[in-house]
């Protein structure tokens, strides 16, 4: 009787020894005499006890790593980078996990591959490129690693799901000049502006100087037209109500020489009339008005004349 307890006790023991839970998110690579056998999904399982060994759990989900190394550019520069690594196993399928299990030693030895291979190719990469252009092609960088990695990645039954290069920093004497190459730019743009203000300010000064100076000529050209009119039209109706004059006066028999005389008074007395402290010198006298009087007379002989 009690050999039967021990022998359903043994039973029972290599049954439940027989039993695996595989956790979500994993799965399990069982070996039969160390050759690959099956792949077990999450949930529980059963192995053969004894034969069956569970090789590795592998997961399925994705992983990251951080970064840090340094790069050279052709001129010299160091570059110093942080990147953020995330990637997983390429889908759950036999031979991925087949590929994933037995291509290395173990997880530090895929890590170390995985890490040198983006370190590799980013400083390939940076090698062909000078300092200042770095900073600008964070984006070509990252499509570079994904590009040079794909296929490796594939082999090993990974792919690259995203690198994101955190930060990208020289040493601090190159920080330095370039800090300073940037503020010599600007201070150099700031000049170039200035100037262009400048010479858009004079230029529309000196525009509108010139279009004031064009406007007074031509309001001076006007006034003189204006002016030398009336000062026409002015003398043309004297000359008529002279003419008119002498012509009444020559009909009544008298003599035309009294309007000469009558005009020459009429000036003294606008003279002394509208004068503004201003000294007129005329000859009073019998011969100096007998003198203004023939110099008028002519004056008319020369217009009637005309």
């Amino acid at each position: 009787m009690i050999a039967i307890y021990v022998l359903l006790a043994f039973i029972a023991l290599v049954i439940f020894s027989g039993l695996l839970t595989v956790q979500q998110g994993y799965v399990a690579v069982v070996t039969l005499f160390g050759k690959y056998r099956r792949v077990l999904q999450p949930g529980l399982s059963f192995k053969i006890p004894f034969f069956e060994q569970v090789f590795r759990r592998i997961s399925i989900q994705h992983r990251s790593a951080e970064l840090e190394f340094m790069a050279i550019t052709i001129d010299q520069a160091n570059v110093n980078f942080k990147a953020m690594l995330l990637y997983s196993v390429m889908d759950g399928s036999e031979e991925t996990i087949q590929k994933v299990a037995f291509k290395f030693v173990d997880d530090r030895n895929f890590m170390q591959a995985l890490v040198r291979s983006i370190e590799g190719s980013i400083r390939a990469f940076v090698a062909t490129k000078k300092q200042s252009e770095v900073l600008g092609l964070r984006k070509e960088i990252v499509d570079e690693v994904k590009n040079h990695l794909d296929v490796s990645l594939a082999e090993w039954g990974f792919h690259l799901l995203d690198l994101q290069l955190n930060d990208i920093a020289f040493d601090e004497a190159i920080m330095r000049s370039m800090a300073q190459v940037v503020a010599s730019n600007n201070l150099k743009a700031a000049a170039e502006n200035e100037g262009q203000a400048l010479y858009i300010t004079k230029t529309k000064a000196a525009e509108a100087e010139g279009s004031a100076i064009k406007i007074a000529a031509m309001a001076e050209k006007e006034a003189a037209q204006l002016r030398g009119q009336g000062v026409a039209l002015f003398r043309g109706e004297v000359a008529k109500g002279m003419a008119s004059a002498a012509k009444e006066m020559e009909e009544a028999n008298l003599d035309s020489s009294l309007v000469l005389f009558s005009i020459w008074t009429e000036a003294i007395k606008h003279f002394a009339e509208q004068g503004k402290g201003n000294v007129i010198f005329l000859d009073g006298s019998t011969e100096g008005m007998e003198k203004q009087l023939k110099q008028m007379q002519a004056m008319q002989m020369l217009e009637n004349k005309g």
